[in-house]
């Protein structure tokens, strides 16, 4: 459960420009589309080419190693612009699968996940810039997890949409232990 509360909460910090994703792994493939990439070293993107009516627009989102790995801090910065607040009522359409699995698929307040970050509603209009420290679990399950979140206002205004793919392996560590005979 852990996992997927870490992963929820760092698709709807990113969406939100409030924080950028807490994607976690060991030896692991980030999978991204170069034409939505978003600005960066992070496995983010944008779920599509025409933004012109986002509220937020995210310049930049940096993880901190990339890709990170699994029992450590990731460190997430992001800087953007708000040009509408996000106000209470603010929400986010949200859907993790792991490979085919649908692991998450709710919509949930967004107001509720920003406080994860140190922000509260109202986000109000300006230059964004953040640094989020985030302790990743240990026990990540090898696989690819598929993340999903578009983002609404309280009026139905569209703020951003944000996706990532990562491929998760078994890890170095585990790895070596295989190979040398012994279990963890």
């Amino acid at each position: 459960m852990r996992l997927l509360s870490t992963v929820c909460v760092a698709a709807l910090s990113a969406s939100s420009l409030v924080s950028a994703g807490s994607w976690f792994g060991g030896n692991n493939d980030v999978v991204v589309n170069e034409a939505n990439k978003v600005p960066g070293d992070s496995p983010l993107e944008f779920c599509n080419a025409e933004r012109s009516q986002d509220t937020v627009t995210i310049e930049k989102v940096d993880l901190l190693p990339n890709p990170p790995e699994a029992g450590s801090a990731l460190i997430i910065r992001a800087t953007g612009t708000v040009f509408e607040p996000i106000r209470k009522g603010a929400y986010v359409k949200l859907v993790v699968k792991y490979g085919l699995i649908r692991l998450i698929s709710t919509t949930a307040d967004l107001c509720d996940q920003v406080e994860n970050v140190d922000l509260k509603c109202p986000i109000e209009k300006g230059v964004l810039s953040i640094t989020k420290s985030v302790d990743l679990p240990k026990e990540i399950p090898p696989g690819t997890y598929n993340v999903f979140a578009d983002v609404y206002n309280d009026d139905d205004t569209h703020v951003t949409c944000l996706q990532a793919t990562v491929t998760f392996g078994m890890g170095k560590q585990k790895a070596e232990a295989i190979d040398s005979g012994n279990e963890l």
